[in-house]
């Protein structure tokens, strides 16, 4: 099936098309345009013109077109979720649960409010502070999270009053096209923009006069590079990037509990999450019989097609990562002893068993880098400060967790990692009231909640002198 790009409220064709793979089947499925840089420009001119009606509209008014996107994603909703498994590879109730997120990040997202603020108001001075729109909004998503990154994009930067051009990743664009045929009903000409590449415009976008600030989610070398190009119009920039998120086990623990929490932080999407647990550094007393229970829940897992019954985990989005996923895969041989998984398909498909690691330490490739993919390595540690020092020995800081029955010890362990979100006795509960940020290479600026809204304004200060 061939899908359109969304300019200036036209569902658009480009001048050549580009095939979207399934990964479980390494087969084409759809077909997208490639944008001229020609209509990437047009793209960025429609919003930049919608955006000046847009700033003038009341926040009740934008939360009403938001609200009428999130109930027009749910409406389609198992037509979305057979979409991201087919492009993204993730089994169909992940795909399903993408879906049912992505209308709850917008709904959340309507009723966040940036009040002016009265910070002096006496006989000599009456200063306030208020919120301006910033002008047009570059989005920039992943393939981890085809809907719910766009939605994570296009909620705050309307809601703020500004226009949009989103690109999704070249690998996982139908989803975002299929949502800008939503977005020509609900929304303004040019206030929403889906452009798609092949990995080519991003720098025309990102360098473009006319935008005023990029929303990032990828990769920390795709986000070094944006934040130097966005230096030269000193654009604001919010870049949510990559981790290699520890999750610390301690010995008083159930371990079969702990094993399962761990296992589902590190194993959603595949391990495809920015927030998924990276590393797992499990004390000493208990290493042997976490290991044999994290390896004893990956050997159940169910790896095939995301659109079959019974799948609980899917392939590796892309050719390309599923080629660095093997690369790791032949470290963990190397250097540590694979008690689960460790066997990479032979096709069609990019298909990964989970893999659990023993045996490694810090200094080896597969601990100190971001696997994203289903590996987890199992590090032994016998002294809290020691294992602190440990995880904080990183150019990476997103996210973690500590796991303890006794919580106080936990909590006070979670405040010295620095990280920018820390769990305890638990992995990725994230919602749209919880503000998120990184650490160090992880990120810069904050998404999420009312933190993240204010992100997409500029803030100004009015200063009035009586008298």
């Amino acid at each position: 099936m061939d899908y359109r790009m969304l300019i200036n409220g036209e569902l658009v064709a480009g001048e050549r098309m580009l095939d979207v793979v399934n990964p479980a089947t390494e087969q084409s499925f759809a077909r997208v345009p490639h944008a001229t840089e020609a209509q990437l420009n047009e793209a960025v001119a429609a919003a930049k013109a919608a955006q000046v009606e847009w700033a003038k509209t009341t926040m009740a008014q934008r939360r009403s077109k938001i609200e009428e996107l999130a109930a027009a994603i749910g409406e389609e909703a198992e037509t979305y979720g057979r979409l991201i498994t087919q492009e993204q590879g993730k089994p169909l109730p992940e795909a399903l649960g993408e879906v049912e997120w992505s209308q709850g990040y917008l709904g959340h997202t309507a009723t966040l409010e940036l009040p002016d603020r009265v910070i002096q108001d006496d006989a000599d001075f009456r200063v306030e502070t208020r919120h301006k729109p910033l002008g047009v909004v570059a989005g920039i998503i992943a393939w981890n999270f085809p809907l719910l990154l766009c939605c994570w994009k296009i909620g705050p930067a309307l809601m703020a009053g500004n226009a949009i051009v989103l690109k999704p990743a070249p690998t996982t664009p139908v989803t975002a096209l299929k949502l800008g045929e939503i977005c020509a009903r609900i929304f303004p000409a040019g206030l929403v923009n889906i452009v798609t590449d092949n990995n080519d415009l991003g720098p025309q976008l990102t360098q473009h006069p006319d935008v005023a600030k990029i929303g990032f989610t990828g990769s920390s070398e795709t986000g070094k590079r944006i934040m130097a190009i966005a230096a030269d119009t000193m654009k604001r920039v919010t870049l949510e990037m990559g981790g290699n998120d520890p999750a610390i086990v301690l010995p008083d623990v159930d371990v079969k509990q702990a094993a399962e929490k761990v296992y589902g932080g590190a194993f959603l999407n595949a391990g495809q999450v920015c927030l998924a647990v990276k590393r797992a550094y499990v004390h000493e007393d208990i290493y042997d019989e976490m290991c044999d229970a994290l390896a004893g829940i990956a050997s159940q897992a169910v790896v095939d097609d995301g659109l079959k019954q019974g799948t609980t985990v899917g392939p590796i989005q892309n050719k390309e990562q599923y080629e660095k996923v093997k690369g790791y895969l032949e470290d963990a041989r190397a250097n540590g002893q694979i008690i689960a998984g460790g066997e990479a398909s032979e096709g069609p498909g990019y298909f990964i068993k989970p893999t659990i690691v023993r045996n490694v330490k810090d200094g080896q490739k597969i601990v100190d880098e971001e696997q994203f993919g289903p590996i987890l390595p199992v590090i032994s540690f016998n002294d809290v400060d020691d294992v602190i020092s440990r995880a904080n020995n990183s150019d990476y800081g997103l996210g973690g967790s500590v796991h303890s029955s006794d919580v106080g010890k936990a909590v006070d362990i979670a405040g010295r990692i620095e990280s920018g979100t820390m769990w305890v006795n638990q992995q990725l509960n994230i919602g749209p009231h919880i503000p998120m940020a990184g650490f160090k290479g992880s990120g810069l600026g904050v998404e999420q909640s009312v933190e993240g809204l204010a992100e997409y304004t500029q803030m100004q200060v009015i200063n009035v002198a009586r008298g």
